[in-house]
């Protein structure tokens, strides 16, 4: 196991009632370990959000490129309704 570091850490009296619970019901051995799953859980949503925030950045900027190059196309709402739908229906078939 890793070399660990002791902390005391202050949660709001419901968050330490379901941090109790879990070891009371038996689905954990600790608190400790309760804590340690949910910062476990946390670094992997954290990673993703980070991830979806770099693909999105990347996305405006070359949207703004296109921008400054002059390649625009005229707002129509229709159109990108389609597009989204037709993206979300090769997504759910895909899955």
């Amino acid at each position: 196991m890793a070399e660990s570091e002791r902390l005391t850490i202050t949660l709001p009296a419901e968050m330490a009632a379901v941090v109790k619970g879990a070891v009371a019901d038996g689905h954990y051995a600790s608190n400790s370990e309760v804590v340690r799953e949910a910062l476990c859980d946390w670094t992997v949503r954290r990673a993703t959000q980070l991830q979806d925030l770099a693909v999105l950045k990347a996305e405006i900027d070359r949207g703004l490129a296109d921008l400054a190059a002059g390649r625009v196309q005229e707002f129509d709402a229709g159109r990108i309704i389609e597009q989204g739908r037709t993206r979300l229906a090769r997504r759910s078939r895909s899955a």
